[in-house]
């Protein structure tokens, strides 16, 4: 219970913010004050954070947010439990052997029902919403589980400006730099140490988005990041990689390509092509997703003001 609580009962009182009640405890009993429909949602949401707790989840102010923003976001009336849902949900949940990693938004929950379920998954929009750091703990926890038997993440050699020729050191050194938010993802969701015995044991590779010509990968969760600096080809190369028994997940932002002006990014035509396609799957993140600081999501929303 006082993990539920929170420290001196900091968990209740963000409940009593959000939702205009007044909770009380004593002990093991909570009583809740407030008109019927608010009273009800403060206490669908202790059930759900008590839930958790009973599956070994811990239980921080994270968590009391998260459930506040499932309900803020998709609940009405009496839809509360169903919005709630999502955020318990078995296939929005992503266990690898170091974490269990839940939704922190709508929207996270759809994308990770989609990576469960889909054989490719399309996680558009901007930075801080976690598309690539879920796409590569769902690729960890499906190795763990053996659904698969290797991780390929790739990015396109396309940054800001920066040619990776004039980079110094061999091809590693070179493109160690741009595939560092990769390995820092899999470094927090896998020991360091297995990270590193895969990468030799080739269970894990990262590769320039080039390096992908020519292969077709069977039995992988395939991801490729940055996506909106891929061109036309690129892409279309990329997507024909995908073999049998494998998982493929395309992430980028649109908004933030580094092709020259007058070429198109390839994640923008085949938002454009693809989205009839059977057993395809599009999430759309907006700045509202950011999980990052809170001036992040403000950051966004005042660029993409600006370019309306």
């Amino acid at each position: 219970m006082p993990e539920l609580y929170g420290e001196q009962n900091t968990h209740l009182q963000k409940i009593e913010d959000a939702l205009d009640v007044l909770i009380s405890n004593r002990g093991n009993e909570v009583t809740i004050t407030g008109n019927d429909a608010d009273a009800h949602r403060a206490r669908e949401i202790l059930e759900v954070l008590w839930e958790n707790l009973q599956q070994g989840q811990h239980i921080d102010m994270h968590a009391v947010d998260t459930a506040l923003r499932f309900l803020r976001e998709q609940g009405s009336g009496d839809s509360h439990a169903t919005a709630l849902s999502g955020f318990t949900a078995s296939d929005t949940l992503i266990v690898t052997r170091k974490k269990k990693i839940q939704p922190r938004t709508p929207l996270q929950a759809a994308y990770m029902q989609a990576m469960h379920t889909k054989n490719m998954v399309f996680g558009v929009g901007p930075a801080g919403t976690g598309k690539t750091y879920l796409a590569v703990a769902m690729a960890v926890a499906m190795v763990e589980s053996g659904e698969v038997e290797r991780i390929v993440l790739t990015r396109p050699a396309v940054e800001a400006g920066e040619r990776i020729g004039f980079l110094p050191g061999e091809m590693k050194d070179k493109m160690d730099p741009y595939l560092r938010p990769l390995y820092d993802a899999l470094h927090d969701t896998m020991a360091a140490e297995k990270v590193q015995k895969k990468i030799i044991n080739e269970e894990i590779e990262i590769a320039p988005l080039a390096f992908m010509r020519g292969r077709t990968l069977n039995n992988a969760f395939i991801i490729l990041d940055e996506a909106q600096n891929a061109t036309t080809a690129q892409m279309l190369m990329f997507l024909t990689r995908l073999g049998e028994g494998s998982r493929m997940i395309i992430t980028g932002d649109p908004s933030q390509t580094d092709l020259p002006a007058q070429q198109k990014s390839g994640l923008v035509e085949a938002m454009e092509i693809l989205p009839t396609l059977d057993d395809i799957a599009f999430v759309q993140f907006t700045h509202e997703d950011v999980v990052r600081h809170h001036l992040v999501s403000k950051i966004i929303r005042a660029y993409d003001n600006r370019r309306k």
